[in-house]
This record gives structure tokens, sequence and C-alpha cells, in this order.
């Protein structure tokens, strides 16, 4: 029997029967959508706030690598002489007390996942309502920039600059909005943000333009998500990666004197876990994938196998895993890859806003 999640993944990405009977709920969803747009944006806006604010996010559910990529953002701001902070909904999150102002004992089960992420790289806040959060952040930091990590549908955050991130992988699905469909806006949205980012596989890809398929959207801006290093969850240990020209003669990523065997466990409670497994696959292991929700709260007993292999797991997963005593536990850190011509043109266009 499929989960509900395969059963939504067929309905979105494959061709069933079962988007005829959605398809009417579709346009329901869409004019609930007009209704509260219009509502935040034009008939009870909230005032704009004192510095730029830059959105990053999607028209579809599911992962595409956003974390990774406003982490790249934020680290370029600062190069170029910010103070960025950043608002987050801290999805998963189950704190009855908002908002919150990140620091070293935050946890995953209040917070959500991503925002330790971020917090390493600037001042992050958390609240389901991001316009709170943003001023909350400017009230008790020096912020002169804020990036929103997701919150493209949250109106009530007024907005400078919209980026918009796609998954090469799945696009826009069969282009239906929600339940019929994975969107959650229409893909004519596209045409009012200020860039459109597309994740691709792997460098080699990051050259060239693309068309979405049958909605004929082109973009240049890019970016990839490059692993770094594996390191042990409880001694420390690190592995980096390198990249060495493999037997055929082209130059392939590898772990460097890795000796643990080929064989591994791969264990994923992110948007897009087969994408975690391909990039595994990319590095020359043999990986046995076990699939969770996406921010799913690990007890430990999915980290622990009936065999000596060893187990890897996402970086986003590891900050709900410290507590977890097992030494057979990798986490594979990533960094995201970023088209520096559209690094460039969105700091002049940050230049540009004179708030």
């Amino acid at each position: 029997m499929k989960s509900s999640s395969q059963f939504f993944e067929d309905i979105f990405y494959r061709r069933t029967w079962w988007v005829v009977l959605l398809a009417p709920l579709s346009w329901i969803f869409f004019i609930l959508v007009v209704i509260r747009r219009t509502f935040q944006t034009q008939i009870n806006p909230n005032p704009s706030l004192k510095v730029p604010v830059i959105v990053i996010g999607n028209i579809n559910i599911g992962g595409t690598g956003k974390t990774p990529l406003v982490i790249a953002i934020a680290r370029y701001l600062k190069d170029a002489g910010y103070k960025p902070g950043i608002v987050s909904r801290g999805y998963k999150g189950n704190s009855s007390i908002y908002p919150i102002l990140l620091n070293k004992r935050s946890q995953a089960l209040d917070v959500g996942d991503e925002p330790l992420l971020l917090a390493d790289i600037c001042p992050v806040t958390v609240d389901p309502n991001r316009y709170r959060a943003a001023n909350y952040l400017l009230e008790k930091t020096d912020c002169d920039l804020i990036l929103s990590d997701d919150g493209l549908q949250h109106y009530k955050l007024p907005r400078d600059i919209e980026i918009v991130v796609v998954n090469d992988n799945k696009k826009f699905g069969n282009g239906l909005l929600l339940p019929a469909g994975p969107l959650r806006e229409p893909v004519g949205r596209l045409k009012e943000v200020d860039f459109i980012v597309t994740n691709f596989n792997s460098i080699s890809s990051m050259g060239k333009s693309i068309k979405k398929d049958e909605f004929f959207l082109e973009t240049e801006s890019h970016f990839t998500i490059k692993p770094i290093r594996l390191k042990n969850l409880v001694s420390g240990e690190v592995y980096l990666i390198a990249n060495e020209f493999s037997s055929n003669g082209l130059l392939a990523e590898c772990i460097k004197d890795w000796k643990y065997g080929e064989q591994i466990h791969a264990v994923a409670g992110i948007g897009d876990p087969q994408r975690f497994a391909d990039t595994l696959v990319s590095l020359g292991f043999e990986p046995i994938l076990q699939s969770l929700q996406d921010h799913y709260h690990f007890d430990g007993d999915e980290l622990f196998f009936d065999d000596d292999l060893p187990v890897i797991i996402t970086a986003k997963d590891a900050v709900k895993c410290k507590a977890i005593n097992n030494d057979k536990i990798w986490v594979l850190d990533i960094e995201a890859i970023a088209d520096p011509i559209f690094l460039k043109d969105l700091l002049e266009q940050v230049k540009q806003l004179n708030i």
C-alpha cells in the first residue's frame, strides 16, 4: 500500500486519473489564493520595513534547495559589507512563544531544523508571522538587510526583491495548483519575481539556460549543491571531498581516503531524499536509502541498523541528532555554488533600493 506522500507524488509528477477528480478543487484553491493575496497586499497591507527585504521561496511544495542558497546569499552580502538577518517560519517547531531570536541553546524541537543551520551564518528570528519576526530582528540586532527563508506566499511581509528557486529534477510537475498539482501559485506568478534560480543536478549542467517544459519559462540564474565533507557525528572525524580523475578520464568528486566501504545506509528527512541518494552515488557510494518525512524529528531508532555499515545523514537532519550516541553516523556537509552573475546582479539591485 502506498504512503500518502507517494500517492500525491504520483498525482503531481505522473499521469493519473486522480488529477481529473481533484482539478475542480484546484480552481477553488486558486480563488482563495487570489483573495488572500489581494487582501494582504492591497486591502490591508503592512507598512514597509526600514531595511531591504529579500524573499527566497518557491511556488511549489517540496524541496528545492532554498536553505543552502539562502546561506550562500547571506555570506555574499556579508562579504559585500551588509549585516543580513534571516526570518523563518520555523516549520515543525513546537514553541508556544514567538518571536524567537535563536541562540546557542535553541533546539530543533522549538524552532525547526533549518533555522539552526542558518543561525551559524547570521542572526535568525523564528515566527510563523514573518512580519513580526522581521520587526523583532530589527529591534534586537543591528541588521541592515533581511532575508526571508521561504515565505513567497506570506504577503504580510512586504518585500523589495523576490527570488524563486526551481528544482530542475521536478520543475513544476503537472502544472496544476493544489491539491491536483504541486503548485502553491500559478506558474504565471514567476513573471512578477526578480530572479528565477534553478537548482541543477551538477556543476556541468550550470552553463546553459533551460526551458521549463511546456511552460516556456527561461532562466539563466542557477546554482548547484556541492558536497564538501563527511564528518562523524560523535568523534568529529572528517573526510574531505576532492575532485579526481576517474578511470574513464573524467573529473569526478570522491571521498578522499575513505576506509569504510562503498555500501552505506542513507537516511534523509528532507524534501527530496532521492536527490540526496543521487549525490551519494556520484561520490562512489552504494546507498540503501531510507526516506523520511520532511522535517522529521529523530528519536534515534531510525539510525540504528542490524549491520556494521556506515550511516550518512544530511546536515539539516544532523541538527536534530546531536544527542544520539552512534559513531556509525556521518554527516554530509554541503554548500550552494551560485552563479556569480546572479549574485552580482542581486547586489546591484540591493544597492539601488536606497532604503
